[in-house]
């Protein structure tokens, strides 16, 4: 009776150690086949679903919450116009723009590590860039030919916007077209697209004297000598001398830090370079987007349809005029 009751105890346990096995194996099996469905489609995984806030489902209202309640999303509308996305149309030239832009800030944040802006070791750094640092000579160069297509693509930008028509209603505001010829001051003043340009053209400026060679050093003599004759603001300048500007306080004065191009004009273009111009920008071309997004969307030609979205117009009906004293 015992050896009975002992192998009795034996195939219990035996039978509950393979039915735990036969679970566990159901249980890893499920677990890999969710796995499996997870990695197909990661956008239903919970962990997907808490990033984006939305349940992300096939449906056009799901759809657009889950880009509307992302912070990255929600810069771009919901929908976009089907015509306004070719680029025979736009060319692409906000978007080339904005990478350009990154280009520049990522490149010039890894140049800034090799670079000090001062007057006995700038162009002593330049060399030991272009020679001794390890692609240093090609990073330069994706920084300085960026810099020129950024220019090209802003100024493409903004003549493709004017040359379809995208600046009027309701779009006013990022072109500020103005109703009226005496109101083309205030309208240059906020032209979005206008300021783009202008600081862009201003980050190349203050660049060409940072190398501190003999091409930096001319350039932006002549520039600053022009803004002597700055309205109001220069020596030189119509209404300067009546209001005090001399070549010691004008803007010319302001710009180069003395006056003359020395290691604190080196300095202050530095500053205005990699620091106050970038942030500027990165403001406007915010607000740009912003209002973009605000005003529909990216503007396009007329929009076409689909066949399957085209619907037989119904005829109407005709109306039959009937004699009088006729039932």
């Amino acid at each position: 009776m015992p050896e009975e009751k002992g192998s009795n105890n034996k195939t219990g346990v035996l039978e509950k150690a393979k039915e735990s096995a036969a679970a566990l194996r159901k249980t890893l099996e499920e677990k890999s086949k969710q796995q499996m469905v997870e990695l197909k489609e990661p956008e239903k995984t919970q962990l997907y679903r808490s990033i984006f806030r939305v349940k992300h489902d096939e449906e056009p209202r799901n759809r657009a919450l889950s880009v509307l309640s992302n912070v990255f999303f929600h810069l771009h509308p919901a929908k976009v116009n089907r015509d306004a996305t070719k680029y025979n149309f736009t060319w692409g030239m906000g978007g080339i723009t904005f990478y350009l832009f990154i280009v520049l800030t990522f490149t010039g944040v890894l140049l800034m590590f090799y670079y000090h802006p001062t007057k006995v070791q700038a162009f002593r750094d330049i060399l030991y860039l272009e020679n001794d640092v390890p692609f240093g000579k090609l990073l330069r160069n994706m920084h300085r030919w960026a810099a020129h297509l950024m220019i090209i693509a802003v100024w493409l930008h903004m003549f493709r916007v004017f040359m379809t028509g995208s600046y009027k209603r309701p779009r006013e505001f990022n072109w500020c077209e103005p109703p009226q010829p005496t109101m083309a001051i205030a309208s240059t003043a906020a032209n979005e697209r206008f300021k783009n340009l202008i600081f862009t053209l201003l980050l190349s400026f203050t660049g060409y004297l940072l190398p501190d060679d003999q091409l930096g050093f001319w350039a932006v003599t002549v520039g600053t000598n022009m803004a002597r004759a700055t309205p109001l603001l220069g020596n030189e300048g119509p209404g300067g001398p009546q209001l005090g500007m001399t070549p010691y306080n004008d803007v010319r004065f302001a710009l180069l830090g003395g006056s003359i191009v020395d290691a604190n004009a080196l300095l202050r273009a530095y500053i205005w370079h990699c620091i106050a111009i970038p942030l500027i920008v990165a403001i406007f071309m915010g607000v740009h987007f912003w209002r973009v997004r605000k005003d529909g969307g990216i503007s396009g030609p007329a929009p076409v349809m689909l066949e399957s979205e085209i619907k037989e117009e119904r005829s109407p009906r005709p109306v039959v005029l009937k004699p009088s004293g006729m039932g």
